[in-house]
Formats: C-alpha cells, structure tokens, sequence
C-alpha cells in the first residue's frame, strides 16, 4: 500500500525527520488560507497522487503570491495527472499541499527497501538527488551508496555517518544526517513498510537538512495490525482491478 507524500512527511516526522511547514488544501481558497498560515513570501503547491516524477508532468508549482496559489491550486484539482508511472490513463488529483519554498544548496537522494534476497534492510543513497534512482544507476552508478543493515543489532550511529561522509556532507551536518537516517529506518521497521524514499533530501542555503519529498510503501499483509496506517488509504488512486483482486 502507498500514501501520499503529506502522510508519508507527517509519519516521518513523528520518528524526526525534519520537513517544511504546509498543509493540506481541498481548494484554492483552503490553498490561500495555508499559505497565511505558514507565512513567508514564495510557496511550492504539489499535486497529491500516488506517483513520482510529478514535477516534470507539471503537477509541482512554486508561487509567489496568493493569485499564483489560487490559479496553480484551480488549474490543479481535478485534473488527472500523467507521468511514466501512472500509465497513460494518469491519476486524478484531489487534494493538494502546500508548503513554504526552501532555498536549497543541494539535493541528496536517500531511500530504505527490503531486500528479499538477504531478508535485510538495505539503505540507498546517493549525492544525486532530484532523480529517479534508475536515472542515478544508469546516469551516475559511482555516486550510489548501498548500506545492508544486520536485523538483529538495527542501525548503527557508525553505518549512518560513513554513509554521511561518502556523500559527501560536512562534518556540521553529519550529525542532522544521522538523525534522518535513524528515524527512516524506525518508521520502516516499526511501521512494516517495504519502502522509504526520500527525494530530495536537500542541504538549504543555511546548512540545515529537510526532506523535500517523501515517500512510503506498506506491507499489505501486515496492516491488520497497522490500524493507523491503514487508515491512510486513499482508494481513487489505486486500480479497481487489483483491489477487487485483494478483496
């Protein structure tokens, strides 16, 4: 099971993964309204649907005022977004995020999966963020970083800074590095998730790390016991065949 990139942050945040503020808007007036609850002069309003690569298909927009919100917000709800991962068919947009716009030195790709093969957790990174991970392999393969984590003992403080040295970090933000990894490995572990992807983890302009995107994936198998997470199901993004085939 997947959530949207909002439920996937605010989850996140829960282990201490530092995101933006924002908020979640259902209109382009709730959309307004978010931005004068956040503040600031510039904010990013993201199209909600189980997907990536939702910047190239136009549905990420940064606004500089409150008409630009508005008009990004109209032109976003109810449209069906299509990017290589939806199919040609696309998915529809019903609810959007708004968040404050970070300044941004660089970007980090940062994810957790399941490796069947070994039954552990294994940890990819790389200091090419922004892309797809096939991108990265294909385009970049030196700056892959790959972390096998030993189930019995967890993550170790060690592991997380050398992956944090091999990206090439500064010793200040090795320690803030560290923290983002401890709390994705948590939620993955503790949550049954077979997935956390982080894309971006951007370096700001200050020195301080933040999650610009998130994504989760869920073991269907073990939500019974995840009522929380199971809550977060959002059905109209999901293929009617393959629930009637879960059912």
């Amino acid at each position: 099971m997947d959530i949207h990139e909002y439920q996937a942050k605010a989850v996140l945040a829960e282990y201490g993964l530092p995101i933006p503020l924002g908020g979640l808007a259902y209109s382009p007036e709730q959309a307004v309204y978010r931005t004068k609850e956040i503040g600031g002069d510039k904010w990013v309003v993201k199209a909600q649907i189980h997907s990536g690569a939702r910047g190239k298909a136009g549905g990420i927009k940064v606004c500089s005022d409150e008409h630009e919100v508005w008009d990004a917000a109209d032109d976003l709800l109810g449209k069906r977004l299509v990017t290589h991962q939806t199919g040609p068919r696309g998915k529809g947009v019903y609810r959007l995020y708004v968040e404050e716009a970070t300044s941004i030195a660089r970007e980090i790709y940062l994810s957790l999966v399941l490796d069947r093969s070994s039954e552990r957790i294994m940890i990819v990174a790389s200091a090419s963020g922004g892309m797809d991970i096939e991108e990265v392999a294909k385009n970049d393969p030196d700056s892959i970083v790959r972390t096998s984590v030993e189930p019995a003992v967890g993550i170790q403080k060690f592991q997380a800074r050398e992956i944090a040295f091999a990206l090439g970090l500064e010793a200040k933000q090795v320690g803030q590095a560290v923290t983002v990894i401890e709390a994705c490995y948590r939620a993955f572990q503790e949550l049954d998730a077979t997935m956390v992807e982080i894309n971006p983890l951007v370096v700001t302009e200050d020195g301080k790390l933040l999650a610009l995107d998130a994504k989760m994936s869920f073991d269907d198998n073990a939500l019974f016991r995840r009522q929380n997470i199971s809550e977060l199901r959002d059905k109209s993004q999901e293929d009617p065949r393959e629930m009637k085939a879960a059912d």
